[in-house]
């Protein structure tokens, strides 16, 4: 994390992040500032990750060399830390203000370190609602304060929660009204990757239809018995445990295309895209899911999704993934296609919103009108790596191991 010598030690870029490059989001701390080793001093992001990066010792921030909104990559020194400042004298015009009556009786210090530990998006936020920070439990790295423990806060006290509107109203004129809103930089690398995956690869979409029935069953006995374990079982979960079960069909699904050869993975690990509103989507990885039951697949993806919306996944959190699904049905969506492949893996899956239709069945030798929760089920290939006839013996396996479950997913 750092190199240093004497008593000046580098703030780098962490050699550890998903991706090559990442954009500084936040400095956490200004030059004068005293930082605890560990404490973080700074975020980075990247399409996947807010990634905070710890001080690699005690000391004073020094120099900033890298401002906010500027790109980095592994290695790259932010700035620096003096370790030779360990008495109490600050540098230069970062005197300590004289102690007032206001301030007898209690610790001076403690706020001012509560205050340095906020975001700028996190202080700002505190500031509107007039909240105590030293009041909010923590979660974040350290027991920083992040904003989904501020708005935990304000739920908690029956207050709204919504920010002033993001971006400035445009000017009045005979054109429609408008207002601006800035990228950031996760919206900018999200951009960047899907037309990257869209002008690298040959997307071809195939798409079946499947009957949830015995999903259904399955999850209304088995849900109560979870739930008394802390674990929320959803419908996406057989999803994952069905995606394992159709790699054996076609295993090339879970591959990569390099220039001169396939990789093919005998580990699954399967990515799931979640939702973060405005701020875009990640896709947390499910790592070896086929060395999982339905259980811990579930306990796993909860655990995943719930800290991919807190804001608080690790790098290791997003890395490695070999497949990934799009449960968009969740939304409302029936289909959506293509589903964008998440580069460089070579499919992924799409799953449209479950509702009951009309079916015929054949019982008992004749047609059977009968009304089952059905969903359409899409899978986008990179037709360099895949073709139709693998596309659909994949589809066809994850359709019989969801329509005959448990019994199809051995």
């Amino acid at each position: 994390m750092a190199a240093g010598s004497g008593s000046k030690v580098s703030i780098v870029v962490p050699a550890e992040q998903e991706g090559t490059k990442a954009v500084v989001k936040h400095w956490l701390r200004n030059v004068g500032d005293r930082v605890s080793k560990d404490e973080p001093v700074l975020e980075l992001e990247t399409d996947k990750v807010v990634l905070e990066v710890p001080a690699p010792a005690a000391g004073v921030l020094e120099s900033v060399l890298v401002k906010a909104g500027a790109e980095v990559e592994p290695g790259t020194v932010l700035g620096i830390l003096s370790t030779a400042q360990t008495t109490s004298a600050a540098l230069p015009g970062t005197a300590s203000k004289p102690a007032t009556a206001g301030d007898r009786g209690r610790p001076a210090a403690a706020p001012a370190q509560v205050e340095h530990r906020l975001s700028p998006a996190v202080r700002a936020l505190v500031a509107e609602h007039h909240l105590d920070p030293s009041r909010i439990a923590g979660t974040g790295q350290g027991g920083r304060v992040t904003r989904a423990d501020v708005l935990e806060a304000l739920k908690s006290q029956g207050r709204a929660s919504a920010s002033a509107p993001v971006g400035r109203p445009v000017a009045a004129t005979a054109a429609p009204r408008s207002r601006r809103i800035e990228h950031d930089s996760m919206r900018r690398k999200i951009a960047e990757h899907m037309l990257r995956s869209v002008n690298t690869a040959p997307h071809v979409t195939a798409m079946f239809e499947a009957d949830f029935s015995a999903v259904a069953a399955h999850r209304n006995v088995a849900q109560a018995d979870l739930e008394r374990q802390g674990v929320k079982l959803t419908y996406t979960a057989y999803l994952v445990a069905a995606s394992v079960a159709a790699m054996k069909a076609a295993p090339t699904v879970n591959s990569r295309w390099h220039d001169d050869f396939l990789e093919i993975f005998d580990d699954v690990n399967v990515g799931v895209g979640t939702a973060l509103g405005d701020a875009g989507l990640i896709v947390p990885v499910i790592h070896k899911a086929q060395d999982l039951s339905l259980a811990e697949i579930a306990a796993r993806l909860q655990d995943l999704t719930s800290r991919a919306r807190a804001m608080t996944l690790k790098p290791a959190d997003v890395q490695g993934g070999t497949f990934s699904i799009s449960n968009h049905g969740v939304s409302g969506s029936l289909l959506a296609a293509p589903i964008i492949i998440n580069q460089p893996q070579s499919a992924i899956l799409g799953v449209g919103a479950l509702e009951r239709r009309v079916v015929v069945r054949t019982v008992d030798g004749a047609d059977s009108i009968e009304v089952r929760p059905m969903a359409y089920v899409s899978l986008t290939i990179d037709h360099r790596v895949i073709d139709g006839a693998q596309t659909n013996a994949w589809l066809t396996r994850f359709v019989e191991a969801i329509e005959r479950w448990p019994d199809a997913t051995a």
